[in-house]
């Protein structure tokens, strides 16, 4: 692996992977004796995706129900109209 002119490399699919790097993450280097360390960043005030989507989400729902009629829901009818209901 290189570093081109400018400076860039190309950091293997596997590695993104397992280091959550993502298109858009921002990550840092640090120096540690003789070796760069390469992490992400921390950014303060910053929202992650799923911050946002739950931000976005919030006090949007308009549904009055139990969770025992949410799982009703969910599941539906019995397959069989004889057949006890789920419990």
């Amino acid at each position: 692996m290189r570093i081109t002119s400018k400076g860039q490399v190309t950091i293997p699919q596997d590695v993104r992977d397992r280091a959550g790097l993502m298109p858009g993450t921002d990550v840092e280097f640090v120096l540690e004796g003789k070796r760069v360390v390469l992490r992400k960043a921390k950014v303060a005030g910053k929202a992650t995706r799923g911050q946002k989507l739950v931000e976005r989400l919030a006090g949007t729902g308009s549904y009055d129900l139990g969770v025992d009629e949410i799982i009703r829901l969910m599941r539906g009818p019995p397959a069989d109209a004889d057949a006890p209901p789920r419990r």
